[in-house]
């Protein structure tokens, strides 16, 4: 059961059943909430992002081992040594090829677009995580592309080009918002460990309180943005859709909250940043069951 455990932290699959949520409402979206995507294109899309994830998880683990240790990650498996780096390794190598095939199966367009993630996900593991000034805003890329990845998968034919519903560019783009204020609160959390390992970081240039309040500007836009859906016509399934607008008011609420905290609290402890950052995944859960209930309730 221990095993188990470790496992599925070290591939965070909790972040791949996100990620196949965020697909799934990317094809409602793209389908006006009128039809579910065929079986076979949604087993296909959740076993791309869910073994695409895990893998890249547990390669970014592998590479982060030495700097974990020295930031006392205790959450992380390979730190406690409940599993060892040749089995994070071992993890990669099999999932991720997977991942790779069975985007193959479901049209060309997913297939490009995980095939250039999963390439970014490697440079990333071995080059940009030293440049966190780059690689925050490709992890927010990974939260932005599934929705446009689900749009994809429901396009007619083998083809590169599809027409996308203007809401799944407003998720994603709140998504990458989000996303990018998630990374720069870790960036924080990391300063001690990046320093010993040389990684350009925002706090290291700008310090933790600049760094901090760039967190909650990418947070207040996320919040501006989600009100867009619901306010203007071209957006039909979510225009004045109130099932949309109340789970996403819990998400702003929460976001605004963490962004105050971010901006008037001058001293964050690492429990307090690691406590807030959770809570704006809760909130980034939230928000995703407000575009899915707006799709499935008009």
């Amino acid at each position: 059961m221990k095993k188990l455990k470790a496992v599925w932290q070290l591939m965070r699959l909790e972040h791949g059943i996100m990620i196949a949520i965020a697909i799934l409402i990317g094809s409602l979206i793209a389908l006006k909430g009128q039809a579910f995507p065929a079986i076979d294109k949604f087993l296909l899309t959740f076993f791309t992002a869910l073994l695409l994830e895990a893998s890249t998880f547990a390669l970014n683990d592998y590479y982060d081992l030495d700097i974990d240790k020295k930031n006392k990650r205790t959450d992380r498996p390979l730190v406690r040594g409940d599993l060892s780096p040749k089995t994070a390794l071992y993890l990669f190598f099999v999932l991720f090829p997977i991942g790779i095939i069975c985007s193959f199966f479901v049209n060309i367009t997913c297939f490009i677009i995980a095939l250039i993630t999963a390439l970014l996900a490697i440079l990333y593991n071995a080059k940009l995580k030293k440049i966190k000034l780059l690689g925050n805003f490709y992890i927010a890329y990974v939260m932005a592309i599934p929705f446009i990845f689900g749009g994809a998968a429901v396009i007619k034919g083998d083809t590169l080009f599809f027409e996308i519903h203007p809401a799944i560019y407003i998720i994603a783009l709140i998504a990458f918002m989000a996303g990018s204020g998630r990374e720069i609160m870790k960036d924080v959390m990391d300063l001690k460990g990046d320093k010993e390992k040389g990684v350009k970081s925002f706090p290291r240039y700008i310090g933790i309180r600049k760094s901090n309040i760039l967190a909650a500007f990418f947070y207040i836009i996320a919040i501006a943005l989600s009100f867009i859906p619901f306010f203007i016509s071209k957006y039909d399934i979510y225009y004045l859709n109130y099932y949309y607008l109340f789970p996403v008011l819990i998400t702003d609420t929460m976001l605004l909250s963490t962004s105050l905290q971010l901006i008037f609290k001058k001293q964050m402890t690492q429990i307090h940043m690691r406590l807030y950052r959770r809570f704006t995944l809760i909130a980034i859960f939230m928000g995703l069951l407000a575009f899915l209930l707006g799709a499935f309730m008009q």
